[in-house]
C-alpha cells in the first residue's frame, strides 16, 4: 500500500515520501519496504537507527524519525497499527496444489491437507486429518499426529513430535482498545520456529510472532495443554508441564523447568536452569540456577517455610 492510502484510512498526516510498503515489521529488523510503529519512549534509540521505510509515531517523536523513513503522525500508534494490519494479512492455507517439495520417503495420510510451497523432508510421517499450511517446512523424521494444525510459514526441525490437536502458528491474543472500548484485532505476521528434537504434547498451542518469530530451541519438551504466546523464546532442553503457560515476549534460558499450571507474565526473562514449581507465578525476571515456588514467587525453600508458618497460625 502507498503511505498516502494508509494516511487516508487513518485520517492522519504523513511527513516524507509517498512510498509503497508491503508488510509490517519491528523497528530493529524492518527494511525500506516495511512499516513499523512506536508508542513508547523506551524504543526511541531503536527508532533513531531504524531502516524501515515508514513508521507510525506520535507527534512528540517526529523529530527522532530518520530522514530515510516516512512518518505517519498518529497519537495512538498501537491502535493505528491494528487498524491497518488487516490490509496486509494474506489469505491463509492457500491450497492450489503448487510448489510442494515432498520427499518420496515421507508418509502422508490421504486425509491430511498439504498446502502450497510446503517442504517435507525424508522420513516424515503426517497422520490423518493433519493440516500443513503454505510455506511450511518439516525436517527429517518428524511426526505429525492426527488433527494437528501447522499454520503458514512455520518451521519444524528434525526429529520433532507434534501430538494430536496441537496448533502451531495461530495469531496470538492481540487487540488494541479504542476510546469506546472496542477491541481491534492485530493481525500477526510472524512465524513459529521449532528446533530439532522438540516434542509438543496434545492440544497445546504455540502462537506466531506479531512481527518476527516465536522460537523453541533444540531438545525442548512440552506437555499437553500448554500455551506459548507470541514472540516467546524458549531455550534448549526446557521442560514445560501440563497447563503451564507463557505470556507474550517472555524468554526462557536453557534447561528451564516449569511445573504444572505455572506461568510467566509477559516481557520477562527466566535464567538458565531455573525451576518453577507447580502453580508458581513469575511476575518479574528471575535468575537461573534456583528453584522457585508460590505466588508471589519466592525461593522454594522460603515458600516451604511460609507454608509451615501458615499451618501453625491456622492451628492456633
Amino acid at each position: 500500500m502507498r503511505i498516502s492510502k494508509i494516511a487516508k484510512i487513518l485520517e492522519v498526516e504523513f511527513v516524507g515520501k509517498d512510498i509503497i510498503v508491503n508488510s509490517f515489521a519491528n523497528l530493529e529488523e524492518g527494511t525500506s519496504k516495511q512499516i513499523a510503529y512506536i508508542d513508547h519512549e523506551k524504543y526511541l534509540e531503536k527508532l533513531k537507527i531504524t531502516n524501515v521505510g515508514a513508521v507510525i509515531v506520535p507527534k512528540k517523536f517526529l523529530e527522532f524519525v530518520p530522514k530515510t523513513s516516512t512518518a505517519l503522525i498518529d497519537e495512538n500508534p498501537h491502535l493505528a497499527m491494528a487498524r491497518i494490519s488487516k490490509y496486509f494479512a494474506k489469505d491463509p492455507f492457500v491450497n492450489d496444489g503448487i510448489g510442494r517439495d515432498i520427499s518420496l520417503t515421507a508418509s502422508i495420510d490421504k486425509s491430511a491437507t498439504i498446502c502450497d510451497y510446503v517442504k517435507i523432508s525424508k522420513g516424515v510421517r503426517i497422520m490423518a486429518g493433519a493440516i500443513i499450511g503454505a510455506h511450511v517446512s518439516i525436517g527429517k523424521n518428524s511426526i505429525i499426529y492426527p488433527n494437528a494444525v501447522i499454520y503458514d510459514n512455520s518451521q519444524i526441525g528434525e526429529n520433532c513430535i507434534i501430538h494430536a490437536g496441537v496448533c502451531i502458528g495461530s495469531d496470538g491474543y492481540g487487540y488494541a482498545p479504542t476510546s469506546e472500548g472496542e477491541h481491534i484485532k492485530i493481525y500477526h505476521f510472524g512465524t513459529v520456529i521449532l528446533g530439532n528434537n522438540v516434542e509438543i504434547g496434545a492440544n497445546s498451542a504455540i502462537d506466531r510472532g506479531v512481527f518476527g518469530a516465536t522460537i523453541i530451541e533444540d531438545g525442548t519438551k512440552i506437555d499437553n495443554l500448554v500455551h506459548i504466546a507470541h514472540n516467546c523464546q524458549i531455550g534448549q532442553r526446557c521442560i514445560m508441564v501440563a497447563q503451564s503457560g507463557l505470556a507474550g515476549s517472555t524468554k526462557l534460558g536453557r534447561n528451564v523447568t516449569m511445573g504444572g499450571q505455572s506461568g510467566c507474565a509477559g516481557h520477562l526473562e527466566v535464567g538458565d536452569f531455573a525451576t518453577i514449581a507447580a502453580r508458581g507465578g513469575v511476575t518479574k525476571s528471575i535468575q537461573g540456577g534456583q528453584i522457585y515456588a508460590g505466588f508471589p514467587l519466592m525461593l522454594h525453600k522460603d515458600w516451604l517455610k511460609s507454608q509451615v508458618k501458615m499451618t501453625r497460625f491456622f492451628k492456633n
